[in-house]
């Protein structure tokens, strides 16, 4: 494998062409357009010109997507990235598209054993080698992505990554770390909204005279520069504890509330980012015990409603008319379930398996733009175009990505009814009432944090 590592990247792997450009464009429309409302990008005027040895360091969340938000971000080069080495025994002819398209082999002793290591030397040979050229390469130092917002620990492979490459040029190149952050408004859902951010540039050329004396030394200052600024871009909640509560408090109207008081839009991711870094710190520096917190969310899930029920309580009224809606459009719903179907249940039961919530949107992305929305384009142009005609067969295959869509809004507006059913069930039930007292509490109390 090494020696196919090698050969197959130098050989190959640094020309930008024409049919990598256009894959490139189809999935910044699928990714950007399709999947997310919204994409912010953020001091992308740190990035160093092209050509420059860049090692880009970012947090891990959301894995795929942590993935594109950088590579749809900078658009003058290809960019490399070290990713996780089980994905490249799916297939041969799927190793080689990986290696095309940029991709490295990381092995890690829980899933590859300590014999598989051993394959790391070669894929950070490479890369140094890389460095050394001027190219991009990306790294994420978790080595595995969180399931919340928060910095997990980093492993020094990095640092020793970079300075290697540093030494294998005699150190007259100066290597440059880029700190980068991702964040999203949502980990799982179609429509959200996603965050990409540079940090500013760090140059190790001022720490060769360090490293030549104490290598560990040299590392240990560079990574804390790294983390720290990595940290101070992303949403950190450092009380992984209280997570759920915290979170809880920093979407809804406390938090919100928080925004608009500093003069921010809570409905700008950016701006809501900026606004939650304060707010959870904060909250953590309070240090209020969060029991009726983690009671008044027990209490919706037991109920399946949600928090926004408070606000409309629903009534019979509102829920005949969104009845009604779901009425009107389930023809179209109907006819909208291919290929929406397939574009959801097949992601769906590949991240069951795995078992890995955090790789849902992965999968929902990768195998859509990849393997289940083109064969079925393909599928509806040919059929399409048998019982109709051309015209109305491209028509009607350019739609699909927005046929998911709405197929997409018709199940969240579906799952809102449900929801309202629910809590127009339980108030009169007489279980709303005290939820409703508890959430005026923790918001009365929680909002002058």
């Amino acid at each position: 494998m090494r020696k196919f590592i090698a050969h197959f990247v130098f050989m190959v792997e640094e020309k930008i062409t024409r049919p990598y450009l256009i894959l490139k464009e189809y999935i910044r429309f699928l990714v950007n357009k399709i999947y997310y409302k919204k994409v912010y990008v953020a001091d992308a005027g740190n990035v160093p010109p092209e050509g420059t040895p860049m090692l880009i360091v970012s947090d891990h969340q959301n894995s795929l997507m942590d993935a594109l938000g950088i590579l749809l971000s900078i658009n003058d080069r290809k960019v490399h990235f070290i990713a996780r080495a089980d994905v490249f025994k799916i297939h041969p002819l799927a190793t080689k598209f990986l290696y095309w398209i940029g991709l490295l082999p990381a092995f890690r002793l829980a899933f590859e054993g300590a014999e598989g290591l051993a394959n790391n030397d070669e894929t950070f040979r490479v890369s140094e080698q890389n460095l050394l050229d001027g190219r991009t390469v990306v790294i994420y130092p978790e080595a595995g992505h969180q399931d919340k917002h928060w910095l997990g620990k980093f492993s020094y492979g990095y640092t020793r990554m970079a300075f290697q490459a540093a030494e294998l040029g005699n150190f007259e190149t100066d290597i440059v770390i880029l700190p980068a952050c991702n964040h999203y408004s949502e980990y799982f859902a179609l429509r959200s909204e996603g965050y990409t951010r540079y940090g500013t540039p760090i140059h190790l050329k001022p720490f060769y005279d360090l490293y030549k004396e104490k290598p560990r030394t040299a590392q240990r200052e560079v990574n804390a520069l790294v983390r720290e600024q990595i940290s101070n871009m992303m949403l950190n909640v450092e009380d992984v504890a209280d997570y759920r509560a915290i979170d809880y408090l920093r979407e809804s109207a406390p938090g919100r509330s928080a925004a608009v008081k500093a003069g921010l839009n809570p409905d700008n991711l950016e701006q809501k980012l900026q606004s939650d870094k304060d707010f959870v710190g904060r909250l953590e520096a309070a240090g209020l015990p969060y029991d009726d917190v983690v009671t008044l969310l027990d209490g919706m899930e037991e109920l399946e409603i949600r928090d926004k029920d408070f606000d409309k309580d629903p009534s019979i009224v509102s829920i005949i008319f969104r009845c009604l809606c779901l009425l009107a459009f389930l023809p179209a719903a109907f006819l909208a379930a291919w290929p929406s179907l397939l574009c959801w249940i097949i992601p769906e039961y590949f991240s069951r398996k795995v078992g890995d919530k955090m790789l849902r949107a992965s999968f929902l992305v990768g195998l859509n733009v990849l393997f289940i929305l083109p064969i079925c384009g393909i599928i509806t142009l040919i059929s399409t175009w048998i019982n109709k005609n051309l015209l109305s067969a491209l028509i009607y295959t350019a739609l699909l990505p927005f046929i998911c869509c709405f197929e997409w809004y018709y199940w969240k507006f579906l799952q809102g009814t449900i929801s309202a059913v629910n809590y127009y069930r339980a108030e009169k039930a007489g279980r709303i009432a005290p939820l409703k007292e508890l959430r005026r509490k923790v918001h009365s109390v929680f909002s002058q944090i």
